[in-house]
């Protein structure tokens, strides 16, 4: 048994070569979706992998991979902005290495029923996990003014025609609530027309930035890459997988604030202005992305970029702040 039927990794190739797992190390898939990631670390050396992932489905799904490696691989429901508690509950405070895959799995996508795709009619859901009690995607359509949703579609989508798929969605939901990802889809290619033949979806900005605030996407990186710094042993490594640059931004900065040494301020007083250890160590000075026979093969992966980090010794930021 493999991973997911339609799933292909991205850039499994390069995750391997910069995380280089080891036997007897520990490691954390922090997005476990289709299991690609972790069937790869599980394959390259005797070393147990933690699954998480916040989707119930996606870990069900990956019991079979579990069982065929023999318990090396241990699924963990949860967010991995909360890995370091979610670990805790398996006795694990450090691992060797940490690899994020953002955004959706093939999986989500997929499937109709989850409301994530604009091609395939399905309920506005958007949830990665069905359990939680947050607002839906519909909730947001029908229930946010005309500037709450641009905002929305603005912020996360980054979509400059906001304003006016905000206005058309309003005067939609005049007519009825807006239930379903087809109907919501051709509201905003009505409001939006495509610039080109070979252009994206006009719907694919509006539904990304749905998504994102439905899952506190951007909240969430945020607090994984905390994780990271926090869990990670002296040496260990985070592989870091975005898809636009809503994700790829905060990584990048993160990584890179946190490998520089702070210069000292003359304007602020000498306990603020001295110079912290830096946390990591680049591995990527700029973005790896795929080549071209692999986007040929999974056209999926060609707006993908994979940052990649190595722990030092220093004790992390917030740890130094409270100090």
């Amino acid at each position: 048994m493999s991973v997911s039927p339609g799933h292909i990794p991205v850039m499994k190739e390069a995750m391997l070569s910069l995380i280089v797992p080891q036997d007897g190390g520990v490691y954390v898939d922090g997005t476990f979706g289709g299991g690609g990631y972790s069937e790869a670390l599980l394959e390259s050396a005797s070393c147990v992998v933690y699954g998480i992932d916040r989707d119930a489905d996606a870990l069900r799904a990956g019991e079979a991979l579990s069982l065929r490696f023999g318990g090396r691989l241990v699924l963990v429901h949860g967010r991995f902005g909360e890995m370091a508690t979610l670990l805790a509950s398996h006795r694990v405070s450090a691992v060797d290495g940490i690899v994020l895959d953002l955004g959706l799995s093939s999986r989500q996508l997929d499937d109709g029923a989850r409301g994530f795709s604009f091609h395939l009619d399905g309920p506005l859901d958007m949830r990665m996990d069905r359990d939680d009690p947050g607002p839906t995607a519909a909730d947001l359509v029908n229930g946010e003014s005309e500037s709450g949703l641009a905002a929305i579609i603005a912020d996360f989508g980054e979509e400059r025609r906001a304003r006016a798929i905000a206005r058309a969605i309003v005067a939609a939901r005049a007519e009825g609530p807006i239930t379903s990802t087809g109907r919501l889809a051709e509201i905003v290619r009505r409001a939006v027309a495509r610039r080109s033949p070979g252009g994206i979806d006009p719907a694919t900005r509006t539904f990304q930035a749905l998504r994102v605030r439905v899952n506190d996407e951007s909240g969430e990186i945020g607090r994984g890459l905390g994780q990271i710094e926090r869990l990670l042993r002296p040496g260990g490594r985070a592989i870091v997988v975005s898809f636009h640059s809503l994700e790829d931004r905060p990584v990048k900065r993160f990584f890179r604030e946190r490998s520089e040494r702070r210069q000292p301020n003359r304007h602020e007083p000498a306990a603020a202005t001295k110079s912290p250890d830096p946390t990591f160590r680049l591995l990527t000075r700029r973005a790896r992305k795929p080549d071209d026979v692999e986007v040929s093969v999974n056209p999926r992966a060609r707006s993908a970029r994979l940052r990649a980090a190595e722990r030092t010794g220093a004790p992390p930021w917030h740890e130094r702040l409270v100090a």
